[in-house]
């Protein structure tokens, strides 16, 4: 019994060993690599699990690429796994290209990965064309008439400017810029609306993919809608500006009259002020010149016989001038 034990011990230790140096050489990726005709040394994967990388995520994608004919090594794959890229996506993207006879190379797909953008979504949209559909664009005609237009952008992915090219904002807002342009110019709404492919043609035709990282294939007007009249808007909102603009300058006159009014009133009152003072002092100066001798009593009688006549005439021409009103005057 005692002569079991060291080599039981023994045995434990080399399961140990053994399951230590399996868990760290993926035995299983070797084999399946080696069975897929795909040279793959040992000393390799180790040196990957060593610049920790994952071993499955570099050998399964470089078997996908071999089984359909890419010439790829495992250097390529584990620099572009080293540098933040997802390798499985980026082989992917090269077998779809390969199989739509699109030219591909690793290098362009990998600085495409890189950039941020999905290679594999790319070559797809290469094969099948994307549709970008604007928001509603409103412009107005010279007539005065405010249109409203969608269109449908029909574009594909142009791999050769994808690293450094606009995206589909930049086609979206480079189309709307041209629905306005188109529209402003033309000479009445109802031309657009009876040609709406105008719109399309000439906005087509401005090369608005230029810098981008698409190619647009098609601009389809979706929908045309008419909307307010801004022409007569603009001119109602001027007429009433115009308007207050009278009425101010109105004000003002009446501002000024009634100030100019003010002033002469002041002035009246203060030319009957000096009337009444000099009416006040006449009783006295009259008193004077009798004292001194100045003027007589006859010629005093005979003053005040001549204010006395001038009243009279001065109310009988009041009494004239009432009776000669007519009724509806004298009501009111």
């Amino acid at each position: 019994m005692d002569g079991y034990m060291p080599l039981l011990f023994l045995v434990v230790l080399i399961i140990i060993a053994f399951s230590v140096i399996f868990s760290f050489i993926p035995l299983r990726l070797w084999i399946a690599a080696l069975a897929a005709g795909v040279r793959v040394s040992i000393i390799t994967l180790i040196g990957m699990r060593l610049r920790r990388v994952i071993p499955a995520k570099v050998v399964e994608p470089l078997i996908k690429a071999i089984k359909a004919g890419l010439e790829l090594s495992v250097n390529k794959l584990e620099g572009h796994y080293l540098a933040g890229g997802n390798v499985d996506r980026v082989v992917n993207a090269l077998i779809a290209a390969q199989r739509a006879d699109i030219e591909l190379i690793f290098e362009r797909a990998a600085a495409i990965d890189l950039a941020g953008r999905d290679v594999l979504q790319a070559v797809k949209m290469s094969v099948n064309p994307k549709v970008i559909e604007t928001p509603i664009v409103a412009a107005v005609a010279k007539d005065g008439i405010e249109l409203k237009a969608m269109a449908r952008v029909t574009v594909r992915a142009n791999i050769e400017r994808l690293v450094g090219g606009a995206g589909e904002e930049t086609i979206i807002a480079r189309v709307g810029e041209g629905i306005v342009t188109t529209i402003g110019s033309s000479e009445t709404h109802k031309a657009v609306l009876e040609n709406p492919d105008t719109i399309s043609h000439t906005v087509l035709n401005k090369g608005l993919d230029a810098g981008t990282a698409f190619e647009i294939l098609s601009i389809d007007i979706a929908d045309v809608d008419v909307g307010k009249n801004i022409g007569a808007k603009l001119q109602t909102d001027q007429a009433e500006a115009d308007k207050r603009i009278a009425q101010a300058k109105a004000e003002e006159r009446r501002a000024l009259a009634v100030a100019r009014e003010q002033e002469m009133k002041a002035s009246v009152q203060q030319m009957r002020a000096k009337v009444v003072e000099a009416e006040a002092e006449v009783p006295q100066a009259l008193a004077s010149a009798l004292r001194e001798g100045k003027l007589g009593v006859m010629d005093y009688y005979n003053l005040q016989n001549i204010l006395a006549d001038t009243q009279m005439r001065d109310t009988i021409s009041k009494m004239g001038k009432s009776e000669d009103r007519p009724s509806g005057e004298e009501g009111r």
